[in-house]
């Protein structure tokens, strides 16, 4: 490539925003001639790393975006003390197939059995595969919304909550929420229903007992219930807590004396 043509070619790329593809320039031109590349050959070389850099920088954009409180991913799942996990409907979902489908996922299960992990090594995974991710936990999603209300702006924040691909929803059910919240929280479950856009929850309610999550309105907790399980996988984590195991490995907690017991 002579000079000119060189410096032609740099500022195309500057122009068009491609920085990565810009500084390698150089160094891919002198190999493509010493190798007697072709044009398609030196073209693709030449771009791959521009993909990649893009890819990389939009992946690290989504996981900000998330604002997951810390990273965790499947392979870090301690799967042998979760027995009552079915492993294969696990690894299913990280097909990310539910994404595509507008599945929802919920998780439910007594503390501290790994339901936030697997929940967020789900968002990181849809992160990883270009789409965006928002985390938070029920409490913080009713404060927001009700925020929003009290400040005339809840349209605009329904329909924040409405934009990733994919909305965690943590903690579900460990705090009671007031009835303007427990309506607030179903008309988020009900326009990502009404989009095809997938939730991950977890709880620590059973479905029975949901009508305590929507501040004793049975009627509400059927209908956000009705359009969580129409189209969901449910992972019911019947283990121990990780945390009460180690106070027990510790000597710091006495062994329950209850089989079935979560303590």
């Amino acid at each position: 490539m002579s000079a000119l043509y060189e410096e032609l070619a740099a500022s195309s790329l500057e122009q068009l925003g491609m920085h990565t593809a810009k500084d390698a320039l150089d160094q891919v031109a002198q190999r493509a001639a010493a190798e007697n590349w072709s044009y398609s050959h030196f073209l693709g070389y030449l771009l791959s790393a521009e993909t990649s850099a893009r890819q990389t920088k939009a992946v690290a954009l989504n996981l900000q975006f998330a604002r997951f409180p810390y990273t965790k991913r499947v392979e870090h799942f301690d799967f042998a003390a979760q027995p009552s996990l079915d492993r294969r409907l696990v690894d299913e979902l990280f097909t990310g197939r539910f994404l595509s489908e507008g599945r929802n996922v919920v998780l439910l299960g007594p503390p501290g059995v790994g339901k936030t992990h697997l929940a967020i090594a789900l968002g990181v995974m849809t992160a990883e595969k270009g789409y965006r991710v928002s985390f938070t936990t029920a409490a913080d999603l009713a404060r927001k919304l009700t925020t929003a209300m009290a400040e005339n702006r809840l349209g605009r924040i329904l329909n924040a909550f409405g934009q990733p691909t994919l909305l965690i929803i943590d903690e579900v059910g460990y705090l009671s929420l007031e009835p303007a919240e427990a309506s607030l929280l179903f008309q988020v479950i009900a326009r990502r229903y009404d989009k095809d856009q997938s939730i991950v929850l977890t709880s620590n309610k059973p479905f029975g007992e949901w009508a305590q999550i929507f501040a004793g309105d049975v009627v509400m907790a059927s209908a956000a219930l009705d359009r969580m399980l129409h189209r969901c996988t449910v992972l019911n984590i019947r283990g121990d807590s990780y945390r009460l195991k180690e106070r027990r490995k510790a000597g710091l907690l006495a062994a329950p004396t209850d089989p079935n017991s979560n303590e």
